[in-house]
């Protein structure tokens, strides 16, 4: 654990978590990584409620102990192996109205292995990572701009998901990479949690919508894993923009029966604000900010312009979905830069009329 065994400076293990009420008000996301060959460990969260946006990042050199999940103010601990995950967030003492947490995580279906994911830049392989993702509830206690959230099993839902491998940190020399870089990239990645079922879909394809990941799977207790085809999505966007307003995911189960499920966006939170996803201009994952290093702000949301970065960032909607009569409740996540054929976007000024 203390040395990996790949000198790769882009090693990275890191989790993630997002936590949302069923009618929209709140969506919390929350991750920590560790990054062994530049010795950097950090954490984020934040909180979309309204259209602010409330952020916690924290950052300290890499120790020894690789149980210890905790930087600055934020900490994860895991009270049962892949079951149950504790997540808290202290309060600022110097700032009563900011974010802060205490919550319980558990998981309510079993863990899925999402498929090995890769992407290269000419000959040179970028990315590489083994995900697992799981779907369950969250009960606590969530403290923001002088509201309080009860985080309850019946209202709240919680996903989660872990990765590690090789994924590009900020800093590193290009060299050539400009030359390798994509017309177009499109991104998907849904997990839905129902009452007694989670299904999971991912999708990333090329500019021409050539399918480079691919995943269609119903998870069910007591059930072997059920593939569901190839999934096909039709999004609804805002007009001027890229950013969903609703969706429909077209599935076919074993039998080659069609099952369509019904996308409605309930709250959205882009990872380049606040969370530290590329391509975040004042923090992203895995730099040295040196010791000790914690930074918290609110983000004012309501002008996107304000935000120019964050369209060519992914965004996590939580989202309500319905399938077969059912109604579920999960994460839709969406990115999409540059020209995409299927949604016939031209390049990266495209936007949906």
């Amino acid at each position: 654990m203390k040395h990996h065994v790949s000198g790769d400076r882009n090693a990275y293990d890191r989790c993630i978590f997002h936590v949302f009420d069923h009618t929209g008000r709140a969506l919390l996301i929350v991750g920590l990584g560790v990054y062994p060959n530049v010795g950097v460990v950090d954490a984020y969260a934040t909180l979309r409620t309204g259209d602010r946006l409330h952020a916690v990042r924290a950052s300290d050199a890499l120790g020894d102990d690789r149980m210890n999940l905790a930087v600055g103010p934020l900490t994860i601990t895991v009270d049962e192996p892949l079951k149950r995950l504790s997540l808290h967030c202290a309060a600022d003492p110097d700032d009563p109205d900011g974010l802060s947490f205490d919550l319980t995580w558990t998981g309510d279906f079993p863990t899925v292995w999402e498929p090995h994911h890769t992407q290269r830049h000419g000959g040179r392989l970028t990315l590489e990572g083994r995900r697992f993702v799981q779907a369950g509830h969250c009960t606590g206690t969530i403290r923001a701009g002088g509201e309080e959230f009860t985080v309850t099993a019946g209202e709240w839902t919680g996903t989660r998901d872990r990765s590690w491998g090789v994924r590009p940190l900020p800093g590193e020399e290009p060299g050539r990479a400009a030359e390798f870089r994509p017309e177009g990239f499109h991104w998907l990645w849904i997990p839905m949690r129902f009452e007694d079922r989670f299904l999971m879909v991912i999708a990333q394809e090329d500019a021409d919508g050539y399918r480079t990941l691919n995943e269609a799977l119903l998870v069910r207790k007591g059930h072997r894993d059920t593939q569901l085809g190839w999934p096909r999505t039709e999004i609804t966007y805002r007009p001027g923009t890229r950013h969903p307003e609703r969706a429909s995911v077209h599935l076919t189960d074993p039998a080659g029966k069609p099952l369509e499920i019904g996308v409605e966006i309930l709250a959205s939170s882009p990872l380049a604000v606040g969370a530290g996803y590329p391509p975040a201009t004042d923090w992203q994952h895995g730099t040295w900010q040196g010791r000790g290093w914690t930074d918290r702000r609110v983000y004012d949301l309501s002008d996107p312009a304000a935000h120019p970065m964050a369209a060519y960032g992914v965004t996590d909607h939580a989202a309500r979905f319905t399938l077969d009569g059912r109604t579920g409740y999960g994460i839709f996540e969406h990115g999409s830069f540059g020209r995409h054929d299927p949604s016939g976007f031209a390049d990266h000024t495209s936007t949906a009329i």
